[in-house]
């Protein structure tokens, strides 16, 4: 037996060995392998004959590891945006991002066009207060450039120990020349929600992310809200910006409104992938009308929420359409410490309607402006639609300072020097999507009362 002979057998055993373990944590399904078809097993050859080549032939050593985990890398990354080969290094750090703090900027990135990009900055965080925006490029971190990085070492780059500085070089749309933002890390706080009494009667929930404990925030959120002098008349959940997050707590938050019905369905190619979340009634009542804020940085968990309360009548929608992330994804170890993200099933609103690559369209269409002295200023975004290798849907200038602040102040994110009040008048103030909200929830009272 020839030495190219015995490495063919263990490349394949060791493949074909890998792939239905991964499959099996994913479905359930039997231990045989997966597909042991003709085409599959030549391709397999050519590669375990391009693997010896490589080792016996390249001008330096090589590494068979690292060889074999750039070929799983290059396997998974020729699928779809979303899905990915976690080291083992940055699957115990995506754990982290979802069940405790971790020290960073607080942007979420992905790759588009082999670019590490922003696809949205999170309130109150260091790269939101420096005035990073959704679409930037970034082309270095401490001057090292990311053209050539995955997208986990770029995440591992920028983060780093609460109180130190990252030179991160950004390319912005409409900007000639690229710009260096030095900014110092600190703790991205697991706080998910805020809420405001906007005046007596209306109230302000804002969910930034769905972590572990977002759905009992809100709940607290409303009962706070709701035990005031003056009864709820109105709610504004405000979903701007929000990236996502977990499945299960944008179903907890979506069954907070809504009685019966489903929630969302999830259909993949297998059965197992494929399941219907329906909502429970529950001994708390909040009926009192909602209108709930997308944008284009609202995603995936979020467009979970606004498709279902859209879809029940439950809320008004208002804003723009929203960014399109309708796939979902589950992350399963192996054996040496790294993981498998992959992408199993798209996620369907309660009518049917397939958020992948289309979004969440608003009732009421009004775009989003930042007022500082009569001028205004629009985020830039990217959709989902706009990935590279997006799976279908079916099988602006630099700030000025005082503009930067304006920015940071709308939304219910606090600045130094300023209390609750203070953040109520300038979300009223400066926000016209918020006042644009309040207006029709006090016009909802006013016409009610008419047609009685």
């Amino acid at each position: 037996m020839t030495k190219l002979v015995r490495r063919y057998k263990v490349m394949l055993g060791v493949l074909l060995f890998l792939s239905p373990m991964l499959w099996v944590g994913i479905s359930g399904v039997h231990q045989g392998l997966l597909a042991g078809t003709d085409k599959t097993y030549e391709e397999l050859k050519v590669f375990s004959d391009v693997l010896d080549i490589i080792e016996k032939n390249f001008v330096d050593p090589v590494d068979s590891k690292k060889l074999i985990r750039g070929a799983i890398r290059g396997m998974i990354s020729s699928l779809d945006p979303h899905s990915a080969f976690l080291l083992p290094e940055s699957y115990k750090d995506l754990q982290i991002e979802t069940r405790g703090q971790f020290s960073g900027i607080g942007i979420v990135i992905t790759i588009q066009h082999n670019m590490v990009t922003v696809i949205s900055p999170i309130d109150g965080t260091p790269a939101y207060k420096a005035g990073i925006k959704a679409g930037d490029q970034i082309i270095k971190v401490d001057g090292e450039e990311t053209k050539t990085m995955m997208l986990w070492e770029a995440v591992r780059k920028m983060r780093g120990k609460k109180g130190t500085s990252v030179v991160i070089t950004i390319r912005r749309k409409g900007v000639p020349e690229p710009i260096d933002f030095s900014i110092v890390r600190d703790i991205i706080p697991l706080e998910s929600v805020r809420s405001h009494l906007l005046k007596p009667g209306y109230g302000y929930i804002r969910t930034t992310n769905f972590r572990e404990n977002t759905a009992d925030d809100v709940k607290a959120a409303l009962k706070k809200l709701e035990s005031g002098k003056t009864p709820l008349k109105g709610l504004i959940l405000d979903l701007r910006d929000n990236p996502g997050g977990l499945l299960d707590q944008a179903i907890k938050v979506a069954d907070i409104f809504l009685d019966k019905g489903p929630i969302v369905s999830i259909k993949g190619r297998l059965k197992a992938h494929s399941k219907v979340y329906s909502a429970h009634r529950d001994k708390d009542k909040h009926s009192h009308p909602i209108v709930l804020l997308i944008n284009e940085g609202s995603a995936s968990a979020s467009e979970i929420v606004a498709g279902a309360l859209q879809d029940h009548d439950r809320a008004l929608v208002l804003g723009t359409t929203s960014f399109g992330k309708g796939s979902v994804q589950t992350v399963e170890p192996l054996r040496d410490g790294s993981g498998l993200k992959l992408t199993i099933a798209r996620y369907y609103t309660p009518n049917g309607h397939a958020i992948q690559a289309r979004g969440i369209v608003p009732d009421v269409l009004v775009d989003q402006r930042y007022v500082s002295r009569n001028e205004g200023k629009k985020h830039p975004h990217m959709k989902e639609k706009d990935l590279k290798n997006h799976i279908s849907t079916e099988p602006e200038d630099d700030l000025s300072k005082e503009i930067k602040e304006k920015i940071l102040e709308i939304r219910g994110v606090k600045v130094p020097g300023e209390d609750a009040s203070d953040v109520v008048k300038r979300l009223l103030a400066e926000d016209n999507q918020v006042r644009r909200a309040l207006d029709i929830l006090t016009s909802w009272q006013i016409f009610s009362k008419m047609s009685h």
